[in-house]
């Protein structure tokens, strides 16, 4: 099954790059939007893998739609892209539980990259939570 990622950023040849990037060169479902409000509504169905967003957006920025979506589901890794990227904004998206903090412009490769290791991180947690339920029920029933 296919990975799902959400891609919200208020700049639309943004998303245009990103969009096609990820439709050629990878094999994951890509749904963007222009508008962080809607970005949380999405998020609030609990369907996307990942979250990309920008940091800085009319509305709702990204460190908000951060908060949003941990609380909607803490093992969902959202990935933060801005232009005006400083210290304190990356070690805030950090100590948020933002996976990664990339500043613009970047390159492709590095997004890919990034993605990438946000899927193997994914399938980690995924593994190990069945794990854990394993070990439970033979705990529970010797």
């Amino acid at each position: 099954m296919a990975e799902k990622i959400l891609i919200v950023d208020d700049e639309p040849d943004m998303l245009k790059l990103l969009s096609m990037t990820l439709q050629k060169k990878t094999p994951y479902h890509v749904t963007i939007t222009n508008n962080p409000v809607e970005a949380l509504t999405l998020a609030k169905s609990g369907e996307f893998d990942i979250v990309i967003t920008d940091l800085k957006m009319p509305g709702l920025d990204g460190m908000e739609l951060l908060d949003a979506v941990k609380k909607i589901n803490p093992d969902t890794p959202v990935i933060m892209i801005t232009a005006y990227g400083t210290i304190e904004s990356a070690s805030e998206a950090m100590s948020k539980g933002g996976f990664d903090f990339i500043t613009k412009p970047f390159r492709i490769e590095q997004i890919l990259f990034t993605i990438e290791k946000a899927i193997k991180w994914l399938n980690l947690q995924k593994e190990n939570r069945l794990l854990k339920e394993q070990l439970q029920k033979k705990e529970n029933n010797p």
